[in-house]
């Protein structure tokens, strides 16, 4: 019986997540944000969280949209910036006034950056 209760359960969470129909938040939860324009918007504000992750001396940015969405970025080594860590879409990144500017199909996003001395030589 308690198994047929907890599946029942876990079945109405799922059903209700599902079909809630609410809006999603209007800031992606997470403790570090950057701006970042998602979906096509043109207007770029502070919603989108930034997590951490290294595994194997390499460092990934997962960017978390207000909608729940998310893409990966590895951190280069080497200066250049980011690259998409997954999907078929390259990222476009430019440094422009302390900020590194990335877009990657329609989303759109300003991390805080530092231009390492002999990057690019």
């Amino acid at each position: 019986m308690p198994i047929k209760f907890a599946t029942s359960a876990a079945l109405a969470l799922f059903l209700a997540a599902c079909s809630s129909g609410s809006a999603p938040p209007p800031v992606a939860a997470g403790s570090e944000h950057i701006e970042c324009a998602v979906g096509g918007s043109a207007e770029l504000k502070p919603v989108c969280s930034v997590e951490r992750a290294e595994a194997g001396g390499k460092l990934t940015l997962v960017v978390r949209h207000p909608d729940g969405a998310f893409r990966r970025f590895d951190v280069m080594t080497d200066g250049s910036g980011l690259a998409v860590a997954d999907g078929a879409e390259k990222a476009v990144t430019r440094l422009e006034g302390g900020k590194l500017d990335v877009t990657v199909g329609a989303d759109h996003y300003l991390f805080p950056a530092t231009e390492k001395a002999d990057a690019g030589k």
